[in-house]
This record gives structure tokens, sequence and C-alpha cells, in this order.
């Protein structure tokens, strides 16, 4: 088993488009998702095409992808990007089969690490769905620490929800 967490190309943005617009409706509420809010995928593109063009200071988003065996199982993504101190992320194993095995444990530590180095981050916050018990375990699992719960927004594409805030912070 050959697991590699590398940023995503532009090209294989299209993993997360993918996602998202195939997930069924419960899935999507499990994470806190509104399908409504959801960009349609051209406009995603166009997004996600503007985002990569910028340098790092400035961006806004910033998405690795995971690999098994050369194979995408899944990505994260970090927003709400402060560069030098903090950022917000997110993890998603896309393999529903691969789901519950601890590839996302790892694949969360290596991406983890991949936005402290790039973004010179202090702290990497995650907070999500407080139903959704899977990505509890593996943030706490990969060292991320229990900050909170408490009623949010926390995305353009979510709705109002209860959510589980985890953060990791090297110094400590």
């Amino acid at each position: 088993m050959n697991l590699a967490v590398r940023e995503m190309t532009l090209a294989e943005t299209r993993l997360v488009i993918d996602y998202f617009a195939g997930a069924t409706p419960e899935y999507l509420d499990m994470m806190g998702v509104d399908p409504t809010k959801l960009m349609p995928p051209d406009q995603w593109r166009a997004r996600l095409e503007t985002e990569f063009t910028l340098p790092d200071e400035k961006r806004q988003l910033f998405i690795v992808i995971w690999l098994l065996d050369n194979r995408p199982v899944g990505y994260s993504s970090c927003d709400k990007i402060t560069f030098g101190e903090r950022a917000n992320m997110h993890l998603h194993v896309t393999v529903p089969e691969l789901r519950g095995k601890g590839i996302g444990t790892e694949c969360v530590r290596r991406s983890a690490e991949i936005y402290f180095r790039r973004f010179r981050l202090k702290q990497l916050f995650c907070q999500p769905h407080a139903l959704n018990v899977p990505a509890h375990r593996t943030l706490q699992a990969a060292g991320f620490k229990y900050v909170k719960t408490y009623m949010t927004v926390p995305g353009p594409i979510n709705f109002h929800q209860p959510v589980t805030q985890w953060v990791i912070d090297p110094s400590q």
C-alpha cells in the first residue's frame, strides 16, 4: 500500500466538484452541506482556476489530493487562510469503501504538514458537523485537540449547524 499526499493540480480539481455533485442528500446532510448552496460546476471550476493563479500569501483555498497506489481516494482543503497565522481545513475520503479504514488519519497528518509548511501556519483548525463522528475520530487520531462545540454556519456551502472545533498547534 503506497499512500501519498501532495498538492492537487488544477486538472485534478474535478475530483472535488464530482465528489459534491455525486453525493447523496443524506451524505451532504451528514457533512452539514446545503445542496442548494453548491456552485454550478462551471462556476466552481472558474473559481478554482482563479485561486490557482494567486500567490500563497493571497490564497483563500488550497487543496491536496490523497493517493493510494496512485489512485485518488480523497482530498483535503484549507481555507480562511491567514498567511503566517491560521487556516481551517476540511477532509474527505472520496472512496466510500475506504472510509473507516484509517487512511484518513494518516492523510490528515500529511495534509496538515503541507499546510503548516506552505502557509507558515501557527494553528490549523477543523470544525466538522458535530454529528459527523468519523471526522471527529480521524481528527483526534491525527493529533488535533478538542476546542469547543457550538452553533454556526461554518462556510458558504453549509447550513446553520452544531460544529465541533478542533485545533492542531505544533508548538504545543
